[in-house]
């Protein structure tokens, strides 16, 4: 039996699944999906590959665990940047700016790998829920600021930072790319909005 490094049982099982995220991460990084296998998982943990099953019944639950992991640090640099915004403009820069920067960063390069897994309903489900999360903040600040259709205009300016992203990852200079991004964002925004 597995010696275990914690105060209760709860917690050891809650390290371990943390340590199976991350060791997923890490071969997610790589930018090769296929590379996360139960086995690599297990010999990057030091447990054996049969112990992988006790915390994800399959690889696409433990890659949707990799995706929901990751989520907050998106969503927390979104509205951490906005929230210390005063004006709109300053608003749509830091939900723009706050994501190139991560991209730069290399968060977007597990988002990217996870693109290619087929047949996983698992991730789908996780991604199209931690995009939701993203537009949130920015579909509040639209509505905020007047904007008629919030939503609908937030998928929009996503669809700048989306391409803005591609751009960056395709080896464009991530400070002009941005920094067109947050003008094309800005002007696109504060031209809508209605007058005060």
């Amino acid at each position: 039996m597995p010696r275990i490094r914690a105060a209760t049982v709860a917690e050891h099982h809650a390290q371990q699944r943390l340590a199976l995220v991350r060791a997923a991460r890490e071969l997610l990084e790589s930018g090769d999906a296929d590379a996360v296998t139960f086995a690599a998982i297990a010999r990057a943990t030091g447990l054996a590959r049969n112990s992988v099953y006790k915390y994800f019944p399959g690889r696409p639950e433990l890659l949707a665990a990799v995706v929901q992991a990751a989520m907050p640090r998106w969503t927390d640099a979104i509205r951490a940047g906005m929230a210390a915004a005063s004006t709109p403009e300053e608003k749509i820069t830091a939900y723009v700016s706050s994501q190139l920067d991560l991209v730069r960063g290399g968060e977007h390069r597990i988002a990217q790998a996870l693109a290619g897994v087929r047949d996983a309903a698992a991730v789908r489900e996780i991604a199209v829920q931690a995009h939701r999360e993203l537009l949130t903040p920015l579909i509040g600040a639209l509505a905020e600021l007047g904007e008629e259709d919030p939503r609908r205009t937030a998928l929009l300016l996503q669809g700048i930072v989306n391409a803005a992203t591609t751009a960056i990852e395709n080896g464009d200079d991530p400070a002009a790319v941005t920094d067109r991004a947050v003008r094309m964002a800005v002007t696109a925004i504060t031209g809508t909005l209605p007058r005060q």
